[in-house]
């Protein structure tokens, strides 16, 4: 994270609404609007240029849509966190967004100090999701507890048991660390459990995971 003003761009293909942002957040000494792009491409270009904290990311816009976006820019520019601020609230939306490494996902009814607060929070890597899209977001992760894993979950589950952290995790599959714990929401529900050391336990007693000292 930058010293002084949090260095902030707006992406938003409708120029009202990036204004609306914009103009949110003009009068916050602790954050500075070092940029504005209307689609992902000049969106790219802007973060390459000025080496923002965090980029506030529509959803749906032309040349490159926020799902490619953000996953160019996690790629690309790690420094950066990318944080989704749409109107579009459906489950796959925000699944989509989540998947591609965003560190958050807002909607544009948010109020001027939840953004705020949400700019400050995506800067120092905390996950930041608006309370409608926690609550979608976590339905959606809701599976049957004897659903099986899927390799990618596998992978991620004996990380944990190997005692690594989300941002360990993230570097050893080359995922990013909001992706682990997406994997991770779903091994909870899947295995009904609500902590890693507890999902590791019974993944092990259902032969998941080799349990302490098995061969391999």
């Amino acid at each position: 994270m930058s010293a002084g003003p949090l260095r902030v761009v707006v992406v938003d293909d409708h120029t009202v609404m990036r204004a609306g942002v914009v103009a949110l957040l003009a009068d916050e000494r602790s954050i500075e609007i070092v940029g504005e792009a209307g689609d992902g491409r000049a969106a790219l270009d802007l973060v390459e240029r000025y080496d923002p904290d965090v980029a506030l990311v529509d959803l749906r816009m032309p040349v490159l849509d926020g799902v490619a976006t953000t996953t160019e820019i996690v790629a690309r520019y790690p420094r950066t966190r990318v944080l989704i601020l749409t109107t579009y609230d459906t489950d796959a939306d925000i699944e989509r967004g989540v998947e591609a490494g965003a560190i958050g996902y807002l909607l544009k009814d948010t109020t001027r100090e939840q953004l705020v607060d949400a700019v400050h929070a995506a800067a120092r890597g905390e996950t930041v999701l608006a309370p409608r899209v926690a609550a979608k977001l976590v339905a959606r992760m809701r599976r049957p507890a004897q659903e099986p894993l899927t390799e990618r979950e596998t992978d991620v589950l004996a990380a944990v048991a190997d005692g690594l952290t989300n941002a360990e995790i993230g570097r050893r599959l080359v995922i990013a660390e909001a992706t682990v714990k997406t994997h991770l929401l779903r091994l909870f529900a899947k295995l009904d459990v609500n902590d890693r050391t507890r999902a590791v336990v019974v993944a092990m007693e259902r032969g998941l995971l080799p349990g302490p000292g098995a061969p391999g």
